[in-house]
């Protein structure tokens, strides 16, 4: 077995394919020292700077009330108290209840597995993320993948097959996070409305940043009460950890007793939630650092002549799609010397035949940051 597994990660390296970890051993608002150099990180999800600035007092007194871990799932004696008050702050803001996850795998493994059997069906985008990948299979449910943000195909789909099916799920996220697009929510509620199915939306990528209060790009499009189940993270412009799910009272309840990765985890430190809660509140009043992270995104985007105009250039992931995953491996290591981490994007997170750097702007940034390496760009891809 160990000869068939060394022939097998043998078999990655020959194609370019084959992953290791890098240590970052420090980290100063975007930048990250990495091998005794200092890097502007063009990697990470920390779209408002707030994974690096949330206030330490309140976390360590925390630290110092209720210890390092919580012990135990939330079923058991892990529900503490700041579970609930993040919850209820959640509430306030979406205006309907939430239940708080350990992380967005576990969230979105919870959720489909948790809402749907082997008498359902999901409807699901065929870029959404590996972790709604793998709920769709744990679900039991029968599935079908319409084409990236295709809604005539996913018509086809729900007018061929809704009927066959007791409940059924419209599955997407809102901000694809390898691409740095977004389906047409307003058509999507249509169309959810039309065939009575539930839309389920992963916001990950886009709470914090959409919105008049950061609540996700359904806010920002008008049609956050018409989100049957809307899935956000901690994790990225909330600068902590976790995920959480707004829905209505039934459904909570439902995960609650039926989502095996919320029943059977343990629960989150009671100082990572804290820190989410100090996130969440800081998130809400942040509308100057969206401003400036949407800013930076379209004077990225023009200046490399990449704008298409509106919303999309407003989105704070620019992928650059080389192909080859050599040669996305080269042009990573290039700009690596030159100060830049972007690690390269390959299949299978990726299809075949994409390999990109997926690019990562945050509010913590300046221009001047990211000015050379529009210049290595423009003569990379040209």
């Amino acid at each position: 077995m160990l000869d068939d597994l060394r022939r097998e990660l043998e078999a990655l390296a020959a194609r370019g394919r084959k992953r290791s970890l890098r240590v970052i051993s420090a980290r100063r608002g975007p930048w990250v020292k990495v091998e005794g150099r200092w890097l502007l990180n063009l990697s990470s999800n920390d779209y408002l700077g707030l994974s690096t600035e949330i206030s330490s007092e309140r976390i360590l007194a925390v630290l110092e009330e209720f210890g390092s871990g919580a012990g135990a799932a939330r079923l058991l004696s892990g529900n503490h108290l700041y579970y609930a008050e993040l919850e209820e702050t959640l509430q306030e803001l979406y205006g309907r209840p939430a239940l708080v996850f350990s992380s967005g795998y576990l969230a979105n493994l919870g959720v489909l597995s948790g809402l749907c059997s082997r008498k359902d069906v999901i409807f699901a985008d065929k870029l959404v993320h590996a972790s709604l990948i793998d709920g769709l299979r744990l679900s039991g449910a029968t599935f079908f993948r319409y084409p990236h943000r295709d809604l005539s195909a996913l018509e086809d789909l729900l007018r061929k097959h809704r009927g066959r099916y007791r409940r059924a799920i419209i599955l997407t996220e809102s901000i694809f996070s390898m691409d740095g697009d977004f389906p047409d929510l307003p058509a999507l509620v249509e169309l959810k409305r039309r065939y009575e199915a539930l839309l389920v939306v992963d916001e990950a990528h886009a709470v914090g940043v959409f919105g008049e209060r950061g609540l996700g790009l359904a806010e920002e499009m008008g049609v956050l009460s018409e989100i049957d189940v809307l899935i956000g993270t901690f994790g990225k412009a909330l600068g902590s950890y976790g995920a959480f799910v707004v829905a209505e009272e039934v459904v909570r309840a439902y995960l609650i007793n039926r989502a095996r990765a919320f029943i059977f985890t343990t629960a989150l430190p009671p100082v990572v939630v804290a820190a989410s809660l100090v996130g969440l509140r800081e998130a809400a009043a942040s509308s100057r650092r969206r401003k400036k992270v949407r800013d930076l995104a379209r004077a990225f985007r023009e200046s490399l002549g990449k704008t298409s105009g509106g919303l999309a250039d407003q989105v704070p992931i620019l992928p650059v799609i080389v192909g080859g995953d050599r040669e996305t491996l080269a042009l990573s290591e290039r700009l690596f010397a030159a100060g830049f981490l972007a690690p390269a994007i390959r299949p299978p997170t990726v299809p075949e035949g994409t390999a990109r750097l997926r690019l990562s702007l945050s509010a913590s940034m300046e221009w001047e940051d990211l000015r050379p390496l529009v210049e290595i760009l423009r003569e990379s891809c040209d």
